[in-house]
């Protein structure tokens, strides 16, 4: 499901994006004031050209053809509303199904993420744009009698992606005006009923990105920001928002088993296969 690619700043593309069933390399590159941001595949290309007070399709002479957000629009402020307009709008005519996901959550949009961001968007909508969306998960984890557990949990049926699946102990994407750390304590609070005083223990131990495709086409690059932390062994977390509906304490065997099932939310898995490789549980030569 996943297609691993090279950081949508390198510009050009490499035989990963000529992989079998891959449509990356029939997307145009997303320009926003010279920069570009995402990938947007060509039925989103046609449809956003129906707004050229917003959107541009254009071909240089010696430049391939892409999307470009109107010159003309430069400020944050004036961005944001611009493509929340066309988004809203969109939804309406309920033109993608992604739109059904609506959550009236902002994403910043930007090349890089230490980079100041251009504008913000709906979350659901970024897919369309094929822009970066950033996360945060934790790996919760324990020791009991020697050996090493860790927390897990189960996604809330209601959840609009994934529902049902497992997932890690607390994840959540990072919303525009919030920070990493600050995400993850919310997420933490949120989910999990993890205070504050135990999340800032929490360990940044490096980043997974990936890209996947979703329905008609979608791209979705994401770049999750990942955290150990260790747990007293006598914690037991405690649903908070409804996002999650059981948490379980797994042995690393099983957590193992578990990544390599169905049961496991993809992106979630990938984190927890990380833990796993960096904790020395999966050797190189597996």
């Amino acid at each position: 499901m996943y297609k691993i690619s090279p950081p949508m700043d390198c510009g050009g593309l490499t035989w990963l994006d000529l992989l079998a069933g891959s449509s990356k390399a029939l997307c145009l590159p997303f320009m926003v004031a010279g920069q570009q941001v995402g990938h947007v595949p060509p039925a989103v290309a046609r449809c956003l050209c129906q707004y050229p007070a917003v959107f541009s399709m254009s071909q240089g002479d010696e430049a391939p053809a892409c999307v470009e957000l109107n010159m003309r629009l430069v400020s944050y402020e004036q961005r944001t509303a611009a493509v929340q307009g066309v988004l809203k709008e969109l939804r309406s005519q309920q033109a993608f199904p992604c739109l059904k996901e609506w959550r009236e959550e902002l994403y910043n949009v930007m090349p890089y993420f230490c980079d100041a961001p251009l504008f913000s968007m709906e979350r659901a909508a970024t897919p369309l744009l094929g822009v970066k969306r950033y996360g945060a998960h934790l790996n919760g984890y324990t020791w009991r009698n020697g050996q090493m557990y860790m927390w897990l949990a189960r996604r809330a049926l209601n959840k609009p992606t994934y529902p049902g699946l497992l997932d890690n102990l607390a994840a959540g994407g990072i919303a525009s005006g919030l920070g990493v750390r600050e995400t993850l304590v919310k997420e933490c609070q949120e989910e999990a009923c993890i205070p504050a005083s135990l999340t800032t223990l929490a360990k940044a131990v490096g980043t997974i990105s990936y890209t996947y495709e979703g329905a008609h086409g979608s791209i979705y690059p994401e770049c999750q920001f990942v955290f150990d932390l260790e747990l007293p062994e006598d914690f037991v977390p405690q649903v908070g928002d409804g996002e999650v509906q059981e948490f379980y304490l797994y042995p690393l065997e099983k957590v193992k088993e578990a990544i390599g099932s169905s049961d496991f939310k993809p992106n979630c898995a990938m984190v927890a296969l990380d833990f796993l490789i960096r904790h020395s549980y999966i050797q190189p030569d597996e």
